[in-house]
Parts: C-alpha cells; sequence; structure tokens
C-alpha cells in the first residue's frame, strides 16, 4: 500500500477537479536539489558532449530534463514522519490510502489517452510516465556516470539520506532534455512548476484504487465532520475516514 498526505484545502480541490498533483522536481522547496545530477557525475558529464552538436554537453541536457521532470510523492509506510512533515501532524490533512498495483494501470491508461492542453491549444503527448522506489544515499559520495552515462531519469529517484524517513515511492513524468517543444506558430512551450493530470477520483473509490481515508490519531472531531461534510457536498459518499 502506498500513503498520500494532503492538506484538505488541497484535497477538496483535487476530488473537486479531478487531478493529482505533479510538482516539477527543480521547485520543491525542502530539497532544492531533488532530481538534480550527483556532485561526482557533473564534471564528466560537462566534458562530455553530443556528436552533432559540441557545444551542448550531457551536464546541460541532463540540467534541462530536471526542468522538465514532474513527481507526485508517497510514502510506503503510514509514519509519524510524513503526518508531521507533510500534515500539519494532522490538524488539517488526510491520508490516502492507494493500491499501487491499481493506481500504476490507471496512471498508464490516462497518459496514454490524455491530451495535453498549452492554453487553448491540444499538443501531441509529450510525457514518459516512470515509477520507482527512492534510493537514499550520501549524494556527495554516489557516482552513476563512473562505467556509462545515465539514463536522466536516474537522478529522480536518489535522495540525500537524510530524507529516508520519507520511504517514498514516486511517479514521475519526464519530457526529453533537448531542443523545445513549439506549438503550430512556434510559440515556445514553457513548463510550468506544476502539472495537473487527470484523475477520477470517484472511480478511484468504487475500484479500489483509493481503499480507505485517514485521519490523524488526535485530530478534532470538527474537522473530521466538516471534511465528512464538504466530501458529500461534492458528490462523495464513502465510508467515513478512519483514525490512522
Amino acid at each position: 500500500m502506498l500513503y498520500k498526505i494532503i492538506r484538505a484545502p488541497n484535497f477538496l480541490d483535487m476530488l473537486k477537479h479531478n487531478y493529482l498533483y505533479f510538482r516539477r522536481v527543480d521547485t520543491y522547496r525542502d530539497d532544492i536539489l531533488d532530481g538534480e545530477q550527483l556532485p561526482l557525475d557533473r564534471t564528466g558529464n560537462e566534458g562530455a558532449k553530443f556528436a552533432k552538436d559540441k557545444t551542448f554537453s550531457v551536464a546541460k541536457y541532463y540540467d534541462t530534463s530536471r526542468t522538465r521532470t514532474y513527481a507526485c510523492c508517497f510514502s510506503l509506510n503510514n509514519s509519524d514522519y510524513i503526518w508531521h512533515e507533510y500534515g500539519n501532524s494532522g490538524k488539517d490533512a488526510i491520508c490516502l490510502v492507494i493500491e499501487f498495483g491499481k493506481l500504476r494501470t490507471i496512471l498508464n491508461r490516462t497518459i496514454g489517452q490524455s491530451a495535453l492542453m498549452c492554453g487553448n491549444n491540444v499538443c501531441h503527448q509529450i510525457f514518459s510516465v516512470n515509477y520507482g522506489i527512492v534510493e537514499y544515499a550520501d549524494k556527495e559520495a554516489l557516482q552513476l556516470n563512473a562505467a556509462r552515462l545515465p539514463n536522466p531519469i536516474q537522478y529522480t529517484y536518489v535522495k540525500d539520506k537524510k530524507y529516508q524517513d520519507e520511504n517514498e515511492l514516486r511517479v514521475s513524468l519526464s519530457a526529453i532534455g533537448i531542443g523545445n517543444f513549439a506549438l503550430n506558430d512556434a510559440q515556445i512551450i514553457k513548463f510550468p512548476e506544476s502539472l495537473q493530470m487527470q484523475f477520477d477520483f470517484k472511480k478511484a473509490f468504487a475500484e479500489g484504487i483509493i481503499k480507505e481515508l485517514l485521519f490523524a490519531n488526535g485530530c478534532q472531531q470538527g474537522f473530521q465532520d466538516a471534511m465528512s461534510q464538504e466530501m458529500e457536498k461534492l458528490g462523495f459518499l464513502c465510508k467515513p475516514p478512519v483514525l490512522a
């Protein structure tokens, strides 16, 4: 099972508009090096150039890929740590308990069917989706490019060991880090700080993708009642959340 802590206003907005929230990895405030190529890799990456453009290094390719990569994060454990770090110790947050296999199936289907919108323009699907358990390591000592250049997505799944209590599994959306993406009128697409991926929450509850909702122990009854009422207004008549 996966566990995702979401603050109440964000959760209700996701229910109302049917989306999962993805954040661009280079814009996280808690880990400003999220998705960054490793320090020991950078020198070698800067020295490696593309055959058709000697001014464009592999390091630049990785940096650009990072600005086009988004993550939606989950924990493998329902821990006090995630409630404290991401849910204000449960005072105004809720936890989704999710079956990973079913989530992966529906997201794979969605990414293949959904269109990318840029204003009112429909674009070709440019993102690939990946899933993985984050590796926690001493990033100052780790090297991935000693034998061969790594896939840029590998950097998205390595975090410093000081974050190991997250026990994170993440879903990532990424676009290639070479060139630009343009509309028919030659307007260059700018990658926003976040993306909203279509997600049918009513279907997720009905099909057991979301197994249950949890409140934190010690959560005020008034908050629980208010959340249940707001969910009912949106047409979600699921079982009341239980205490974690």
